[in-house]
Parts: structure tokens; sequence; C-alpha cells
């Protein structure tokens, strides 16, 4: 079943974050605009890009560099060097957003030596390191500047994680949702979406995310968690000339 809701707002994510709520965050020259280089690897262009536009993203971006284009549709010059593609899905809550409850609940204030925290910046290198370990995607030392961070500690060391990542109107992504090895199967990372996704809420957003489809296990989960598919995308990213 695919689902097609603020269609305009969620086929391109990226540059309505970086118009509106992530503005503070991002570069920009012309209709192109990109994260600032610590925060998020993601850059954007006009919904129906003109040479000039690439021009204005190569620009901003330097001779060489990487390109993260996400889910855009659109396809740079072929002096644009491809780096990779990648099959995925965006998935959303219908209705309301509320969570399906799966597994433990949130963790706040149950006084249990596994409870759900905010992250701050102090919780930096923990998050880089568990990062490096479980490959969840694109994460920088700014990154959790993009939105709200929760993890899960066991006796005090961060094994789990999950974050808010692009901000469109109205919605908010869940993202960087990992698992340290040794502590998977006991139900962490759906108690961390299902208490993003209350924060979410409360506050007027509702909540989505991208998935890569080889990922048929997050596939699963977020199904079990009341998310449907939206619609296929496809990640691509490339080399500026």
């Amino acid at each position: 079943m695919m689902l097609n809701d603020d269609g305009p707002v969620l086929d391109d994510p990226v540059g309505r974050s970086l118009g509106g709520r992530h503005a503070h965050l991002a570069r920009r020259l012309g209709r192109a605009a990109t994260y600032l280089t610590e925060v998020a690897t993601f850059s954007s262009v006009s919904a129906d890009p003109d040479p000039e536009d690439w021009s204005d993203l190569a620009r901003l971006l330097g001779p060489g560099a990487f390109a993260d284009m996400f889910n855009c549709p659109a396809v740079p010059p072929p002096s644009w060097e491809p780096v990779f593609s990648m099959e995925g899905r965006q998935m959303i809550r219908p209705g309301d957003g509320r969570p399906g409850r799966t597994g433990s609940g949130s963790g706040f204030g149950s006084g249990s030596d596994t409870d759900v925290v905010e992250l701050g910046a102090d919780s930096v290198p923990e998050m880089l390191d568990l990062v490096a370990r479980t490959e969840p995607g694109p994460f920088r030392p700014r990154t959790r500047e993009l939105g709200t961070y929760l993890g899960v500690r066991v006796d005090g060391t961060l094994v789990a994680m999950a974050g808010e990542r692009l901000r469109p109107p109205g919605w908010t992504e869940i993202s960087a949702v990992c698992t340290a090895p040794e502590a998977r199967g006991q139900g962490h990372a759906a108690r961390l979406i299902n208490a993003l996704t209350d924060r979410i809420v409360a506050r007027g957003d509702r909540p989505f995310l991208h998935v890569a489809e080889a990922n048929t296990g997050a596939i699963a989960l977020y199904e079990r968690l009341g998310f449907k598919t939206r619609r296929p995308v496809t990640f691509r990213g490339f080399r500026t000339p």
C-alpha cells in the first residue's frame, strides 16, 4: 500500500528542511543549498534544476567534493561522477502518527539501569563510536544539532540511540536508529522510536523515516510500530567536477 501525504513537503525533505527549520545550519548559493560540513552531508537543488543550479551547488561544495543528493530525483550533469545509488523507501505513520507499542515503554522515569536518556553535546564521542560500530547512515560531529537524540544506557554505557534528522514543515524524520551488537534483541530500538514519536506528536509534527530496501529487519520493525510505506526512493551520491 502506497501513501501520498503532503507530497510537495515529503518529496523534497532536504530542501524543505534547509529552507525552513534548518536554515541556521545551511549554506546557500542561488537555489542550491547544503548543510554545514560537520552537521550533515545532504545537499539540495531546486525542484526543476537548471545548469546554473548545479554550478552553484558545485561552487558551494568545492571541486572533487562529495554531493549527497539523498532522494533527489534530478540527475546532475555528466561531469559529475556517480559515487553510489541505493534503493530505499520513505515511511510514515498514517493518522495522527501516534506509536503502536511494541516491546518496552519509553523508559523515562522508570528507575531502571536501561533508561532512555537525552543525549547532549558531551555524549557526541560515544554517539560517534556507536555509529562507527553499527553504520546506521551518515552521522557527523554536529549531527545531533538537527534535533533531539535519545539513547539507552546499560550500566552507564551507551548501547542504542535514535534521533531527529530532517524537519520539513509539519514533519520530523526519525534517523540514526542503531544498537550495539551485544545489546540487540532487547527492544531498545522500539523503545527509542516510541519515545521520539511521543515527542514529535506532542509538538504537533508527524514522524517519518527513510530506510534502505535491503534492510529488511528494520523495515519489519518499522511496520510493527505502525509505519507504512509512502513511496519508494533512490538515494544517490555524486562527486563534483
